[in-house]
């Protein structure tokens, strides 16, 4: 088991990539905040040994993701309708910030992953793949077809 201070550490280091890459999956405060408890509790009872920082990192985007499918997976999840969904109608988009974000929310996971690693955290397709434990020509494929259906979504007006 891990000290509070390591966690603490920890949790003020990856809990901003926690509930993005949760945001990203399950586009539900709560579930997000469901999944960064999941996923720190593993850290406290992991007994994982990290080489560096980016393996910690590393190992907290995995776990996260892990997380996420697992609970888009669930019995439960696929047999019941969010409350929001009946309360409320969908948002206008009113920036164009919100229009890529919603673009980007769209994507099937495999694509979601890459772009958000690749755009928001900063990483290579090197180290994605490292991450996602798939092979680089895979990530940069995924990438690439990502774009694309970017493009298809947003018009020119918004793609490189």
């Amino acid at each position: 088991m891990r000290s509070e201070q390591e966690v603490n550490k920890a949790m003020e280091q990856y809990s901003d990539t926690i509930r993005r890459l949760c945001m990203i999956h399950l586009k539900s405060y709560h579930d997000t905040e469901d999944i960064f408890q999941t996923v720190f509790l593993k850290y406290v009872l992991s007994s994982v040994v990290f080489e560096n920082a980016e393996h910690e990192k590393a190992w907290f985007i995995r776990v996260t993701i892990n997380a996420c499918k697992d609970l888009l997976k669930s019995f439960f999840r696929n047999h019941t309708v969010p409350l929001e969904e009946l309360l409320h109608e969908p948002a206008e988009l009113t920036s164009d910030n919100q229009e890529v974000l919603e673009a980007v929310l769209s994507l099937p996971n495999k694509y979601k992953d890459v772009i958000h690693l690749y755009y928001y955290e900063g990483y290579s397709a090197a180290e994605i793949s490292n991450i996602l434990h798939k092979n680089v020509n895979t990530i940069y494929t995924l990438l690439t077809r990502a774009k694309k259906l970017l493009k298809e979504k947003l018009g020119g007006d918004f793609y490189e």
